[in-house]
């Protein structure tokens, strides 16, 4: 069989395979290009999910008709004035969105530079309609009609248009995050969806995230060793069923990075359930020489030269920063709802009739009341007990009683402060058993026959690679020949344990996240568990002075507004929020 090459229409439809995967591709790529164009507004149109069109409208620099014609070849881009690659600072460089795209789908692109006249180039499925003038404003209209109309085995793959329109929506939000300076909008089958004015980053990250992120919101920015992070993440008690809501950028550029949703998920780590995930919108600065975007045609790829370094700063950085805002719980803000509560004016009106005269009572029950109002009368007025310790400054307030044996009622000085003490006492064991696991050794079992498990050569290098870490958590391996690791201590909280599986857990999660935490997971896990059991149980009867000292604890331990399961330990009904109850405001 001789060798021959590819005819450019096939080579295109190759290469559209990679870089246009569905609609919401081909929107990304066509709004990147509008932004490393200049454009301070964009505007975009759906229709179908952007399977029947896709619109892009600009108004950045534009292209005279022959960069037009130049921009639809392969590999033709006026994004790398040089061959440094590794430094490339535009969201585009390699040069194979446009062709691809007009490869497979009906594409029209127009474009004017301020000036001139502006020009107009159809293409169909790859086959040249024709060109001539275009009236527009000076910028650069692109519309993509019928993606994959002419190649029914991609067509079938896509989704139904609501779930297309789902990846084109978080496609916009994404770049409308990343440049919060350029003005969008986009409306789908009609309807205007999203109208974005120029704003500072925080501002667009609220608007386009949830409106409550500016209430149970933490904001993030540090630095080490020239990496900068910033952004806002939720309380762990503001979380959401699934993760769809967690925007990562490095250097301005939307990614969808392991190490980084990684770092992400073990900042929250025994912060928040595992079926839970925050709200999170991080931007990384990272210089241009330690990382690597040149990874895959779709650019939503990167690659750390210190990947380390990157998980360091942002599982460090969210974790002080979610330490300082411990003590607060996103249940804590929420307005009193009246309907939710039970008041004069709920009750059955039965119960609300006037007491009955002594004439309709029976003879012996009209007796006993009459007896009791006598004996009322001449008892002296009650009077309220003075409270054993006022109100003071406490953030938690003072106790002032317990409800069903499992919620602690306290005085604060600006409302009422709910305590759920077992979920509370159970945050408070676990941080002191972390405390103290922090401040040694871990205390490990050694085997008494040292174990040899068979592994993969590779993950057996990374073991090798991470033996003092694994050292530290109490976990002694060494090389034991190219595939085997020899096992001659493990943790001793972890009892009876499969430390093969263990071992083989570790060297993916060493692989996939670039740290060994499945064994510090389980480590905390058996911590969490403990902690639970050794807890203060749901339906035991506190005395004043042991409620107190319950508050007094929450207050100045870490993490102490959610449990170990990430629901909160307490919430508190402020002064106004009672009067609106009553109706006095």
């Amino acid at each position: 069989m001789s060798i021959k090459r590819l005819p450019p229409e096939l080579i295109n439809r190759i290469a559209a395979g990679e870089v246009v995967e569905r609609p919401a591709s081909a929107l990304k790529e066509l709004i990147e290009n509008s932004l490393d164009a200049g454009a301070n507004r964009i505007a975009v149109r759906l229709a179908a999910g952007g399977m029947d069109l896709i619109e892009v409208a600009d108004d950045g620099c534009g292209m005279s008709p022959d960069e037009m014609r130049l921009s639809l070849e392969r590999h033709a881009t006026s994004k790398l004035p040089d061959e440094a690659i590794d430094r490339v600072t535009s969201f585009g460089f390699r040069g194979e969105a446009l062709p691809s795209i007009a490869s497979v789908s009906r594409f029209i692109l127009e474009s004017r530079v301020a000036g001139a006249d502006g020009w107009r180039i159809e293409i169909d499925h790859g086959a040249p309609v024709g060109e001539g003038p275009a009236a527009l404003p000076p910028g650069t209209r692109i519309r993509v009609e019928g993606l994959f109309d002419k190649i029914p085995a991609r067509r079938k793959f896509l989704r139904s248009p609501r779930s297309e329109y789902a990846a084109c929506l978080d496609s916009v939000k994404r770049l409308a995050m990343a440049r919060s300076d350029v003005a969008f909008t986009l409306d789908s089958d009609g309807r205007r969806i999203l109208t974005l004015q120029p704003a500072e980053a925080p501002a667009r990250v609220a608007e386009l995230l949830s409106h409550e992120l500016g209430r149970h919101g933490v904001g993030i920015d540090c630095m080490r060793d020239g990496l900068r992070l910033t952004g806002v993440i939720s309380l762990p008690t503001f979380n959401r069923g699934v993760a769809d809501q967690q925007f990562l950028f490095v250097n301005s550029r939307p990614v969808k990075d392991r190490v980084l949703v990684g770092a992400l998920r073990a900042a929250y780590r025994d912060l928040i359930a595992r079926d839970r995930h925050p709200i999170a919108a991080l931007f990384l600065d990272v210089p241009l020489e330690e990382v690597d975007v040149n990874v895959h045609p779709a650019k939503t790829e990167v690659r750390f030269r210190d990947p380390q370094a990157v998980r360091g700063l942002i599982v460090g950085g969210l974790r002080r920063a979610l330490d300082e805002e411990s003590g607060r719980s996103a249940a804590r803000e929420q307005a009193a709802a009246p309907v939710m509560w039970t008041t004069s004016a709920s009750y059955d009106s039965d119960l609300n009739r006037q007491p009955p005269s002594l004439v309709d009572l029976p003879p012996a029950a009209a007796s006993i009341v009459a007896e009791a109002a006598v004996l009322f009368d001449q008892a002296p007025a009650a009077r309220a007990e003075p409270a054993v310790e006022p109100a003071g400054s406490y953030p938690l307030g003072v106790a002032r009683g317990q409800v069903a044996a499992t919620y602690i009622v306290a005085e604060a000085e600006d409302g009422l402060v709910i305590v759920d003490q077992h979920a509370a006492h159970e945050r408070l064991v676990l941080e002191r058993m972390r405390a103290a696991r922090d401040g040694g050794a871990v205390p490990r079992q050694v085997l008494l026959i040292p174990e040899v498990v068979e592994l993969e050569e590779p993950d057996c290098d990374r073991l090798d690679a991470a033996q003092a870490e694994l050292a530290d958590l109490g976990l002694d391996v060494e090389r034991f020949g190219p595939t085997a690791m020899l096992i001659r201590s493990v943790p001793a909280a972890l009892g009876k344990t499969d430390v093969s599986a263990l071992l083989a857990d570790l060297a993916g999660e060493i692989a996939e996240l670039g740290g060994p935490l499945s064994l510090r997971d389980k480590l905390d896990h058996v911590a969490a568990t403990i902690a639970c059991h050794g807890s203060v149980r749901a339906g035991r009867i506190l005395s004043v002075a042991e409620m107190n000292a319950l508050l007094r604890e929450m207050e100045v331990t870490p993490r102490s507004g959610q449990c170990n399961h990430g629901r909160p330990t307490w919430v508190k009904l402020g002064h106004s929020e009672i009067e609106k109850l009553f109706g006095r405001k």
